[in-house]
C-alpha cells in the first residue's frame, strides 16, 4: 500500500459512522397456569416486543478548484550588438495531488433473534377455563444512505517557452529552455455501506404444553412469534473531474540574427494524469444464525378436556441495495445551449484536455558563420493519461467482520521520469 492509499484508508476511518450495538439479551419469558381450582377462569396475556432501528445518512458537497500557473518563460533579448546572447530558463514544475474521501456508514447489530419462552397449562381443576397468549416480536431496521457530489477541476499552465532573441548583432544568440512537468492525481472515493446483523447471537426456542389437567378442563395456548429484518442501501454519486493541462516548451524564436551561430534548444514537456474514481459499494451481511426450536405438547389431560395449542411463526428478510452513479451534463455548445436544450450535452465523469508542446520554434533570416547551419532541437513531448473507475457493486451474505475494503487503489505507474519527484514526495503522494 502506498502512501496514498493510507490516506484513504485513513480519512474512511475519519469520517466513518460506525454504530456497533450490542442489543440485550432477552431474559427467558416463563408463563405457568398450574394448580388452580375447579371452575376457575386463568387467563394470561403476555406481548413481547424488540425494536431496534439504525438510521446512518451522508451528504457530501466537495468542489476543489485548482488553478495553477507555472511560467518561467516570456523573456526577451532582441536587438543587441558586440557580443553573445543567451536565454536560458529554468524549470517549470507543477504537482498536484486532491484527494476526496468521503461518506462511510457501517453498521454491526447483534442479537437479532427473539427471546426463549416456556408456557405450561397444568394440574389445574376440573371445569377450568386457562388461557394464555404470548406474543414475542423482534424487528431490526438498518437504513443506510450516502449522498455525494464531487467536482474536481484543475487547470495547470506550466510554461518555459515563448522566448524571444531576435535583431541581434556580433555574436551567438542561443535559447535554451527548462522542463516543463507537470503530475495531476485525482482520487475520490466515496459512498460505502456495511451492515453486519447477526452473527453469534445463538437461536430462541419455545415451548408450549398442557399437561394433567381435570376432566372437562378448557386449555387453550396460542403463540403468535415475529421476526423481521429490512436493511435498505442507498447510494447517489455525481462526479465530475475536469482536467486541463497545458505545458509548453516551444514558441520560442530566434530571427534577423547577424554575425554567430543561433540554436534554439528546448527541455521536454512531460504530463502525467491519473484519475481514480471509487463510488457506490453496499455490503450487507445478514445471517442472524436464529435457530428457533419450538416443542408443542398435550398429554395427560383427563376426560372431556379441550387442549388447543396454536402457533403462527413469521420470519421475513428484506433488503434493497441501490446504487446510482452518474456524471454532471455538460453542454455540447456552450453554456447557454446546454442549459436551454441539455439533450444536446454529454456526460463526462472524466474531461481530460492535454496540449503538450516543445515545437513552434522559429529561426528565420539569421546570418551566422560560413558553415554553421542554425538548429533547432525541440526536447520530448510525452504524455500518459490513467483513468480507472470502479463503483455499483452490491454483496449480500455472510462475511468475517463487518469492516468493507474498497476494490482497486489509486496505484497508477506513472513512469516518466520526472525532475519533480521531490516535490510529489513532498506533497505524500508516492
Amino acid at each position: 500500500m502506498n502512501k496514498l492509499q493510507k490516506k484513504i484508508a485513513s480519512s474512511i476511518a475519519a469520517v466513518a459512522l460506525l454504530v456497533n450495538m450490542a442489543m440485550p439479551v432477552l431474559a427467558q419469558t416463563t408463563i405457568i397456569l398450574t394448580g388452580n381450582g375447579s371452575d376457575s377462569d386463568n387467563d394470561a396475556v403476555v406481548v413481547v416486543e424488540s425494536t431496534t432501528t439504525v438510521v446512518q445518512t451522508n451528504i457530501a458537497d466537495i468542489t476543489n478548484d485548482v488553478d495553477v500557473d507555472a511560467d518561467t518563460g516570456d523573456n526577451s533579448a532582441d536587438d543587441n550588438t558586440g557580443g553573445d546572447v543567451s536565454i536560458d530558463t529554468g524549470d517549470a514544475e507543477v504537482a498536484v495531488g486532491v484527494v476526496n474521501t468521503a461518506n462511510t456508514n457501517t453498521a454491526d447489530i447483534e442479537g437479532c433473534c427473539g427471546s426463549d419462552a416456556e408456557v405450561l397449562i397444568s394440574g389445574n381443576g376440573s371445569e377450568s377455563d386457562n388461557d394464555v397468549v404470548l406474543g414475542l416480536e423482534s424487528a431490526t431496521a438498518v437504513f443506510q444512505t450516502n449522498d455525494a457530489d464531487v467536482d474536481n477541476d484543475v487547470d495547470v499552465d506550466a510554461d518555459t517557452g515563448d522566448n524571444s532573441a531576435d535583431d541581434n548583432t556580433g555574436g551567438t544568440v542561443s535559447i535554451d529552455t527548462g522542463d516543463a512537468e507537470v503530475a495531476v492525481l485525482l482520487s475520490t472515493a466515496v459512498n460505502t455501506n456495511s451492515a453486519r446483523v447477526g452473527g453469534d447471537s445463538g437461536g430462541s426456542s419455545v415451548s408450549a404444553r398442557i399437561l394433567g389437567n381435570g376432566s372437562g378442563s378448557d386449555n387453550d395456548i396460542k403463540l403468535g412469534l415475529a421476526r423481521s429484518l429490512v436493511v435498505n442501501q442507498v447510494n447517489l454519486a455525481n462526479l465530475d473531474n475536469d482536467v486541463d493541462v497545458d505545458a509548453d516548451t516551444g514558441d520560442n524564436s530566434a530571427d534577423d540574427n547577424t554575425g554567430g551561430d543561433v540554436s534554439i534548444d528546448t527541455g521536454d514537456a512531460e504530463v502525467a494524469v491519473g484519475i481514480d474514481n471509487m463510488a457506490n459499494f453496499n455490503s450487507a451481511d445478514v445471517d442472524c444464525g436464529c435457530l428457533l426450536d419450538v416443542t408443542a405438547k398435550i398429554a395427560d389431560n383427563a376426560a372431556f378436556s379441550d387442549n388447543t395449542i396454536r402457533a403462527t411463526l413469521t420470519d421475513s428478510k428484506d433488503m434493497w441495495q441501490t446504487n446510482d452513479w452518474h456524471c454532471r451534463r455538460k453542454p455540447k455548445f456552450g453554456k447557454f445551449c446546454g442549459d436551454w436544450w441539455p439533450w444536446l450535452g454529454r456526460n463526462d465523469c472524466n474531461d481530460v484536455d492535454v496540449d503538450a508542446d516543445t515545437g513552434g520554434n522559429d529561426v528565420t533570416d539569421s546570418t551566422g558563420e560560413p558553415g554553421v547551419d542554425p538548429a533547432i532541437e525541440t526536447g520530448n513531448a510525452e504524455v500518459e493519461v490513467l483513468i480507472e473507475n470502479a463503483g455499483n457493486a452490491n454483496s449480500v451474505g455472510t462475511s468475517s467482520d463487518s469492516g468493507f475494503d474498497w476494490p482497486g487503489g489509486f496505484d497508477f505507474n506513472l513512469n516518466l521520469s520526472f525532475s519533480l519527484s521531490d516535490l510529489l514526495l513532498a506533497l505524500g503522494l508516492v
